[in-house]
């Protein structure tokens, strides 16, 4: 852990004082001073959205993202994750209910027109781009004074649990075949179908997983905060240089799909790498740390926290 070590003259003591707690203190003394000023102003607030807590564990995590060894492509590693702290996630996905309030405040632009459904309060909205996702959580956020973020991608896997695709190719990982491998993605990029009814399903209709996180992997692909990126591997397996392009972000669903993050009709293009999602939609995570607001703030105003 970084820290700053503090040593009173009178005593042999030492006191290790996280980097980010500093930070954090340092920004609330300029906050009280005025030398930072809030940068909201007060607004309606509105309630809450349900939201599941899952308990900190460890799980097991297929990385996001393209691989590739000695030129050819392969599968991404899958590695042990750990969740040091509780993850508090919505339950459901943004409704478009609660969705078009924040288009009424004119925080949000309207959803892709076609994929606007009844505002019901229990039907996700969709039509939604990754710019509007986030939009809608700074407007949450600002509404509840709690922080609301998308997850990334890992978060997202850690909720879904048991119902997280592997997208693993049952495939000889000998890399001076790839003709093979190339054969068998064609054949999981033809066998996945648009959902037979892809129109938005209310609340409940896919069903619920161990945790308690509702209709994930249904037809409703969800953003995430993650990156797309290309990783080159050498041949002991360890990595040789890594680019992310946030313009194309991550959402998962029935599979992963890297799409311009301005995309809202996922099959009128901006798809990166394979089948398009049926829908775009989303949810959020919140951040529960006693300092969160705070750091939210601090972002906002360039502060690296």
């Amino acid at each position: 852990m970084t820290a700053l070590r503090l040593k009173p003259a009178s005593k042999a003591l030492s006191i290790a004082i996280p980097l980010s707690i500093i930070a954090v203190l340092t920004a609330t003394a300029a906050l009280q001073a005025g030398i930072i000023g809030s940068d909201s102003t007060p607004v309606a607030s509105v309630d809450a959205p349900q939201t599941i807590v899952i308990p900190t564990g460890t799980f097991s995590y297929r990385e996001d993202g393209e691989y590739f060894k000695n030129g050819y492509a392969v599968d991404a590693p899958m590695r042990t994750m750990t969740m040091n702290r509780a993850l508090t996630i919505m339950k459901y996905q943004v409704s478009g209910s609660d969705y078009n309030r924040c288009v009424t405040d004119g925080a949000c632009a309207a959803p892709e027109p076609g994929f606007t459904v009844a505002l019901d309060v229990r039907t996700p909205a969709t039509g939604i781009s990754h710019d509007d996702a986030k939009a809608y959580a700074a407007w949450l956020s600002a509404r509840t004074g709690e922080v609301w973020t998308l997850p990334s991608d890992a978060q997202l896997a850690f909720a879904a649990g048991s119902i997280f695709p592997d997208e693993k190719l049952d495939v000889d990982t000998d890399s001076t075949n790839p003709a093979a491998r190339w054969l068998a993605d064609y054949e999981r990029q033809t066998s996945r179908k648009a959902s037979s009814n892809p129109v938005p399903q209310s609340y409940g209709t896919f069903g619920e997983n161990e945790h308690g996180l509702s209709d994930f992997g249904g037809n409703i692909w969800e953003w995430t905060a993650t990156c797309s990126r290309r990783v080159n591997l050498d041949a002991n397996g360890n990595v040789t240089s890594a680019v992310s392009s946030c313009g194309i972000p991550v959402a998962s669903g029935k599979h992963r799909a890297a799409l311009s993050g301005f995309v809202r009709n996922p099959k009128g293009g901006g798809c990166a790498v394979g089948v398009p999602p049926d829908n775009l939609g989303f949810r959020l995570v919140k951040d529960t740390r006693w300092y969160a607001p705070l750091a939210a703030r601090l972002r906002n105003h360039g502060w690296s926290v």
